[in-house]
């Protein structure tokens, strides 16, 4: 793999104390090339601006789809990837249902390494620190033809990042617009789908609510995602979320949750879930948590939900399985308790 770098870093100039998600990155970038109905090799350059034609598809048809995932440094200055192999085979879900062809094993997973040893400096051991990663793959030929490009670009930016949300996270049930449909891509990560959301999510913001709590698109009575996160309730001693359709998307932080839930002996459904069941576990005081999982967040747990003109405030408990599912997901991301389930990867840091 051919490797440039930088000749003046930017890691002496950042202020680590000041990182609003997603707006500073890292020293270099990944690009690989798809022409000819192959990969070609890929690249190791500078981070910087990137040459595009006004007539790529991507910029016409929207043929792009991405992943978010994290690497983390333990005590031992090890860079530790959490889950890659589960994000290399949602990246091709996403390639294979938006007619993208899927990128090689040994692209993604040698290109990480590349990258993460090169910048490995830019993933703080400081707590409440990571290393967000986006690999994206786009549509690159150039036409205005509404049809699949012939060429495409994969890549990876890396973002150094503490906190997602700041502040309580108070949600608005919304009930007219909707973030996917059956049979469209609302269950990959396509970049698409977020757009789309931007429109309903600023119209709550105005209204003093830091996201929304989107339903299905047939009629807005079932919960399906909460702004780009998985949701979940707890009932009791129950947890529910979601069941994973093909208007969800199926998160790795949701699946790890899940997964470590089951291993606390907490009874978890996953199944369809009625606005007016949360609006009445809430009126009988059953309704103890909400909290939303994704990548970025990890675990975020819920202040408020409003639906029509009746806000229900979820005051915190004391045994809070929200806080315990995030302090156990975040010691094995860390490297501070026992990976039980072999989710991490290290990386190969290269003198």
């Amino acid at each position: 793999m051919k490797i440039t770098k930088t000749s003046i870093s930017k890691l002496e100039s950042t202020d680590f104390s000041n990182l609003p998600f997603g707006t500073v990155f890292s020293d270099h970038m990944l690009t690989c090339n798809f022409k000819h109905g192959k990969w070609g090799d890929p690249e190791v350059l500078p981070y910087g601006p990137i040459s595009i034609a006004p007539g790529a598809k991507v910029l016409h048809y929207g043929q792009s789809v991405f992943e978010g995932m994290k690497a983390f440094k333990n005590s031992n200055n090890e860079v530790l990837l959490f889950r890659k192999e589960e994000n290399y085979k949602r990246i091709n879900r996403s390639a294979v249902r938006l007619s993208i062809p899927e990128i090689p094993e040994d692209i993604f997973m040698n290109g990480l390494d590349e990258l993460l040893s090169l910048d490995n400096e830019w993933c703080k051991a400081d707590e409440g620190y990571s290393l967000y990663i986006r690999p994206f793959i786009f549509a690159s030929s150039e036409g205005v033809k509404a049809s699949a490009s012939e060429e495409y670009t994969f890549m990876i930016i890396t973002s150094p990042s503490t906190k997602y949300y700041a502040g309580e996270m108070n949600l608005v049930v919304e009930d007219h617009y909707t973030r996917a449909s059956k049979g469209g891509v609302g269950f990959v990560k396509a970049a698409g789908n977020y757009a789309a959301s931007f429109y309903p999510t600023k119209k709550a913001n105005a209204n003093g609510f830091q996201q929304v709590i989107w339903t299905d698109s047939v009629e807005h009575k079932y919960i399906e995602e909460s702004g780009t996160m998985n949701i979940w309730f707890r009932i009791g001693d129950k947890l529910i979320t979601p069941e994973l359709s093909d208007s969800i998307l199926g998160g790795i932080t949701r699946d790890s949750v899940l997964q470590l839930a089951k291993y606390n002996g907490i009874e978890v459904e996953e199944r369809r879930i009625l606005v007016d069941e949360i609006v009445e576990a809430y009126k009988s005081s059953n309704l103890k948590e909400a909290f939303g999982t994704g990548t970025a967040v990890t675990v975020n747990p819920i202040d408020s939900i409003t639906l029509g003109d009746d806000k229900m405030r979820i005051t915190t408990v004391v045994d809070s399985f929200a806080l315990k599912l995030k302090q156990q997901l975040q010691g094995i991301q860390k490297g501070k308790t026992e990976d039980i389930f072999s989710w991490n990867s290290k990386v190969p840091v290269k003198v």
